[in-house]
């Protein structure tokens, strides 16, 4: 794993994208369909003022949103290269503890040792551990 985010991650990285293709797309439609409509009305006589002078700063602008486009589009693409140009750091492998038997114990941990004939007694039963039935 890297310590970096992936670019396929990268949300801004998205939006860009998304907002190039957007913004081009709608620059395109703005040109196409004031050009369209321009050379209808021009072809057939019936094109006013408006139809004329407007449309060709309406073409203009779409022009304008089209190049934005694919200015976005040129940035993705040095994002994406400039991304895969910083150096990736290897992650550091763990191995985990193993368990040795004739280590050492820790500090923390006590041995625990095993009674001596000394603290061994023989234990009478007691009352608690008589049969209340029978009397002895």
């Amino acid at each position: 794993m890297t310590t970096r985010p992936r670019l396929v991650r990268s949300i801004p990285f998205w939006i860009l994208l998304a907002g190039s293709a957007g913004v081009a797309g709608y620059g395109a439609s703005m040109v196409t369909g004031t050009l369209d409509s321009m050379t209808t009305t021009l072809l057939d006589g019936s094109a006013t003022g408006v139809d004329v002078y407007v449309g060709q700063s309406t073409a203009v602008v779409g022009a304008v949103l089209i190049g934005a486009g694919v200015l976005g589009f040129l940035l993705t693409l040095a994002v994406a290269t400039a991304a895969t140009l910083r150096p990736v750091t290897a992650p550091e492998v763990i191995e985990p503890p193993r368990a040795d038997p004739d280590s050492e114990l820790e500090d923390d941990a006590t041995p625990v040792e095993a009674p001596t004939d000394d603290e061994i007694v023989d234990a009478e039963p007691t009352n608690s551990d008589r049969d209340p039935v029978r009397a002895d």
